[in-house]
């Protein structure tokens, strides 16, 4: 009988009925939830723009919170707190594609702090990321879902409700597959 790593990072499994359903499972151990997904399903290669959620394996790099709508949540990731000039660079082109800026920025950029609480908390998926790929992908997140669990523009999204549950149970070595 193979003995368990008490320590050992659990995985996030991303399960869909098909590479075209925009809603699936987020499984971590024991935890199962409901998630939304791009709404152009999942893909193996990842466009800006299309809408989809990339397939493959995944690290998790760090999570921001808003602190002025929750408290430091619980986890074993890097976290950071939002501020209202925080971003996300989008601009396939740019020398900071894919990567965390501040507002105001030249380039094209979405804000992090938002009005709709789709983000006030958002997990970064490490997918183009190291090596950065032009036109790859950005901002890709795992974040508060809509809802009725509509679809994302090509993140994965949870209810608020189900994110602490997921949240405490992350750590620096923990992957996501999708």
């Amino acid at each position: 009988m193979a003995l368990r790593n008490k320590n050992a990072s659990p995985q996030l499994i991303v399960r869909s009925r098909s590479r075209r359903s925009r809603t699936g499972q987020l499984v971590l151990g024991p935890i199962i939830v409901p998630c939304a997904l791009g709404r152009s399903g999942k893909v193996i290669r990842k466009r800006e723009g299309d809408g989809a959620t990339p397939i493959g394996m995944f690290g998790l790099r760090s999570a921001f919170y808003r602190p002025d709508r929750m408290r430091r949540p619980e986890t074993g990731l890097p976290l950071r707190r939002l501020t209202p000039s925080d971003g996300w660079c989008d601009a396939a082109g740019h020398a900071r594609y894919n990567r965390f800026v501040r507002h105001p920025f030249a380039a094209s950029a979405e804000h992090l702090w938002r009005s709709d609480g789709l983000y006030d908390v958002i997990i970064v998926i490490g997918h183009n990321d190291s090596p950065r790929t032009c036109n790859g992908g950005s901002a890709i997140f795992l974040h508060i879902a809509r809802d009725g669990l509509l679809p994302t523009e090509g993140c994965i999204a949870i209810s608020a409700r189900d994110m602490p549950k997921i949240l405490r149970r992350l750590r620096p070595s923990t992957k996501i597959r999708i």
